[in-house]
């Protein structure tokens, strides 16, 4: 079986076996759109670094990163899971 696993941006990867394919922190299931979530519902990078114990402060700013470049789809996959 080919390997279906895409890097998309620096520190961040897409599978369609996890997560339904949303882009993910690298070696986690943790999907960007989540610590976005978290970010925009007020919680600091501390507290977040604290709720997921496998991130590292480099997959933060690679997850950031992400944002800036697809808020767009950011903000439709926050939409989705709010439903």
């Amino acid at each position: 079986m080919a390997d279906q696993q895409h890097n998309v941006a620096p520190g961040i990867e897409s599978d369609p076996r996890v997560c339904g394919g949303d882009p993910c922190i690298i070696r986690t299931r943790i999907p960007v759109w989540v610590l976005v979530q978290s970010k925009r519902l007020g919680m600091s990078e501390a507290d977040i670094l604290k709720s997921y114990p496998t991130l590292l402060a480099e997959d933060i700013v690679h997850a950031w990163a992400y944002e800036q470049l697809h808020c767009e789809e950011i903000d439709w996959q926050i939409a989705a899971n709010e439903e």
